[in-house]
C-alpha cells in the first residue's frame, strides 16, 4: 500500500520508465540495473549513497509490479530497423499470427504523411501496420494527437455495413494502448497524385470517387464517432489561418524563388480573409455529415481496377461541403480547370451548396500552393499565380 496521493503519482512515473526499461530492444537484463538501484549501489544515478533510493515504499512496489511486466511482451515503437523477432513476440501475443507463421521481412509501403506505415510480410500473407507518434511523421516539428490512428479505426468501423467497405481495407487488429493499427495489405496500389502530373483525371476515375464520397456522407455516423477536435484544429491552423498570415514562418521562396512575393497579394486580400474566417469557424463546429476529412489524391489509392480510399484521419462530422471543395480542388490544381467545380456538384448523389463548396475549394488550392503542406507539383510561378486568380475567384465569386 503506497502512504499518500504524491507516491502513488510518482509510482505511475516509475511504472512509465518501467516500459521503457522492458523495451525488447534494451534488454531484460536492464532490469537488473534497477534491481541494484533499489538495493545498495551508490554508483547508480538517482541513488542515495549508503544503498537506498529516496522513497523505498515505491521501489518495492515498483519492482514487484516489473516482474509482471517483465512477463509481458511490451512494445513502444515500431518502425524499418525494428528486430522482426520483436515484432513477432508482439504479433502472436495480439493472436494477430499464427502460431506457425513467420515474419520474412519488414517495408514500406510509401511514405506516410501523417503515421509510420510499414508493410509486414510473413511466409504466408502481407498486411499494413500503422501507428501514430505525438507528432506528423512528415514534418515531426508539428505536434499531433497521438489517438488519430483510433479515429481511423472508427471510421472504417463506420463504414463496414454499406457499399463503402469495398473501397477501404479491412481491420486485422488495433492495439489501442500502442497507437497500432493491423490493416488488410491492397496490394500494389499507387496513390493518385500522378493527376498533378499528368494534368488530367479519367472521367471513370472521377465519377467513381464523386460516388464513394457520396456513400461516405450518406452513411448516418455513429453517435459515439470522435469530435476529432485535436486533429481538426490542427488542420484548421494549416488550413484557415497560417497561409493567410504575412509572416508565418514559411519560406516560400525555398520552394520556388519568387513565390513569396506572389502570396502576398492574396494573403493581405481583405475579401478573401473574411470568407477564409467564416468558413474556418464553420469547419470547428458541429456538423451532422460523416467526413473523410483529407479527401484528396493521396488519400485515393489505384490497384489495376480497383479503386480504394484511405488515411481518414482527420474524419469527423461535418458539413459535406469541406469534403467535396477539398476534392474539386485537387481536381482543378492538376488540370488547371476550374470547370470541374460544377461538374462534381452535379455529380455528387447529396445535397450540397454551391457557393460553400466552391469557397472551400478556393481556400484549398491557395493552402496547398502558399502554405506549409505543399503538393508534388510542378508548375512554373506563371502557371501557380494563374491557379491563386482561380482561387481567389472561387472564393468571392462562385
Amino acid at each position: 500500500m503506497l502512504p499518500n496521493k504524491h507516491l502513488f503519482f510518482e509510482f505511475c512515473l516509475h511504472i512509465a520508465n518501467l516500459k521503457l526499461y522492458l523495451h525488447p530492444a534494451n534488454g531484460y537484463g536492464a532490469l537488473a540495473q534497477l534491481v541494484e538501484q533499489w538495493t545498495e549501489n551508490p554508483c547508480v544515478p538517482g541513488s542515495i549513497p549508503g544503498g537506498t533510493t529516496k522513497n523505498p515504499y515505491i521501489s518495492k512496489d515498483f519492482f514487484v509490479f516489473g516482474l509482471i511486466l517483465q512477463k509481458t511482451t511490451v512494445l513502444t515503437v515500431i518502425d524499418a530497423n525494428t528486430p522482426l523477432e520483436e515484432l513477432q513476440n508482439y504479433l502472436l501475443s495480439k493472436e494477430w499470427l499464427d502460431a506457425a507463421e513467420k515474419i520474412t521481412a519488414i517495408e514500406k509501403p510509401g511514405e506516410g504523411n501523417m503515421n509510420v506505415v510499414l508493410r509486414i510480410i510473413t511466409d504466408q500473407r502481407s498486411f499494413i501496420l500503422k501507428q501514430s507518434r505525438p507528432y506528423v511523421q512528415k514534418y515531426q516539428q508539428i505536434k499531433a494527437p497521438v489517438d488519430r490512428i483510433a479515429v481511423e479505426k472508427k471510421f472504417y468501423q463506420a463504414v463496414r455495413d454499406n457499399a463503402v467497405h469495398a473501397h477501404v481495407p479491412k481491420i486485422i487488429g488495433f492495439d489501442a494502448s500502442e497507437n497500432l493499427l493491423l490493416l488488410e495489405d491492397l496490394g500494389n496500389c499507387k496513390d493518385m497524385t500522378y493527376i498533378y502530373q499528368k494534368h488530367a483525371i479519367s472521367n471513370g476515375l472521377l465519377d467513381r470517387l464523386i460516388f464513394i464520397l457520396g456513400l461516405i456522407h450518406r452513411k448516418k455516423a455513429p453517435s459515439d464517432f470522435p469530435e476529432n477536435m485535436e486533429m481538426r484544429q490542427l488542420n484548421h491552423q494549416h488550413i484557415f489561418e497560417l497561409p493567410f498570415l504575412e509572416d508565418n514562418g514559411f519560406q516560400l521562396d525555398d520552394i520556388q524563388p519568387g513565390l513569396q512575393e506572389l502570396s502576398l497579394q492574396f494573403k493581405t486580400d481583405k475579401k478573401v480573409r473574411k470568407i477564409v474566417k467564416k468558413v474556418g469557424k464553420k469547419y470547428l463546429k458541429p456538423g451532422n455529415t460523416l467526413l473523410h476529412g483529407d479527401y484528396y489524391p493521396g488519400s485515393w489509392m489505384t490497384e489495376a481496377e480497383n479503386l480504394y480510399i484511405i488515411d481518414p484521419e482527420f474524419g469527423f462530422v461535418g458539413f459535406p461541403e469541406f469534403d467535396l471543395g477539398v476534392m474539386a480542388a485537387h481536381v482543378i490544381i492538376a488540370t488547371g480547370k476550374k470547370g470541374y467545380m460544377k461538374r462534381i456538384h452535379a455529380a455528387y448523389q447529396g445535397d450540397a451548396d454551391l457557393e460553400l463548396m466552391s469557397q472551400m475549394a478556393g481556400i484549398e488550392i491557395m493552402r496547398r500552393l502558399i502554405g506549409l503542406a505543399q503538393l508534388p507539383l510542378d508548375r512554373t510561378l506563371k502557371e501557380k499565380s494563374k491557379l491563386l486568380k482561380k482561387a481567389r475567384k472561387l472564393i468571392l465569386s462562385p
